[in-house]
């Protein structure tokens, strides 16, 4: 249930392209050109270890290189980071300006969340190291550690409060009826959801569920990457989900399913059986426009 995030390298670095359910709010260049205008910032008494020419930098890689936006190593952030790859393709001004009213303010209204981080999150922000990319990410730092602080869930019942390593821990973790939540909060969305965080979803042909589903709205996958991904240092394979992804492409061909998922930004593609593909899959999350 723990959500190890890690960038893996296969695949090749894709740019969003828009899904399905999102009718845009706004564009990449809506949100570079907003940012080529805007005025240096002042260093912000919420967020002290962030610098500001730091955070504007981040600002600007969302725009100019979003396959790199979100990516990170041994955190429990992989829940956060498949719904801030929809965020930021859906409304990548929307997002960039919450990010600066959260520097400025300390907190800031996303949907119906009021998302005002804690004292201990606001002073870790830009302090994170040994993460990758996210070492020099502060406001992907501020984000996530927001998003983590707000919304919480039974896997974090007993670490409600930040200490300093607890986006490695269960305070960060996100199990599957929480992102579901973080969804609905977060977005004007109709979200539905099959699946638990021990218990499959029963559907009898999952591929085709998937690929229907993904034909109307955007789909998030909960998975048990330790069987997805076969290693060597890994003795035991634990029978539980461990990863949410952003579904990109799913196809059929010849009993051989063909996924394509966005993970940190990065596409990757996998040739699995349809066994391997219901034996993974603890959560299907499809999300639509309200009318």
């Amino acid at each position: 249930m723990l959500c190890f995030f890690f960038c893996w390298i296969s695949g090749n670095a894709v740019a969003f392209t828009g899904y399905r359910d999102s009718v845009r709010r706004s564009t990449l260049e809506d949100a570079a050109a907003y940012l080529r205008v805007m005025p240096k910032l002042d260093s912000s008494i919420f967020w002290p270890h962030i610098k500001p020419d730091y955070f504007l930098e981040n600002l600007n890689l969302y725009v100019e290189k979003p396959d790199y936006t979100f990516e990170s190593r041994n955190t429990n952030f992989c829940g956060y980071t498949a719904l801030s790859l929809v965020t930021l393709d859906h409304d990548p001004l929307g997002f960039v300006k919450l990010l600066i009213q959260l520097y400025k303010e300390g907190k800031a209204k996303m949907g119906r969340a009021v998302l005002e981080p804690s004292a201990a999150v606001r002073s870790m922000a830009g302090n994170l190291k040994y993460k990758g990319m996210l070492d020099i990410n502060p406001a992907t730092q501020m984000w996530f550690l927001t998003l983590a602080d707000h919304f919480k869930g039974y896997l974090n019942l007993f670490n409600k409060r930040y200490d300093r390593g607890d986006e490695n821990r269960m305070w960060a973790a996100t199990n599957f009826a929480k992102f579901n939540r973080m969804l609905r909060k977060l977005f004007d969305w109709k979200v539905q959801a099959r699946g638990a965080d021990l218990v499959r979803p029963s559907v009898d042909d999952l591929y085709t569920f998937v690929k229907e589903k993904s034909g109307k709205g955007t789909v998030f996958l909960y998975l048990n990457n330790r069987l997805l991904y076969k290693k060597k240092h890994v003795a035991t394979r634990f029978g539980i989900p461990t990863h949410y992804v952003l579904l990109v492409d799913i196809q059929k061909d010849n009993n051989v399913i063909h996924i394509t998922y966005s993970d940190g930004g990065r596409k990757t593609s996998q040739q699995i059986s349809p066994d391997l593909l219901k034996k993974i899959t603890y959560g299907i999350t499809f999300c639509t426009e309200r009318k």
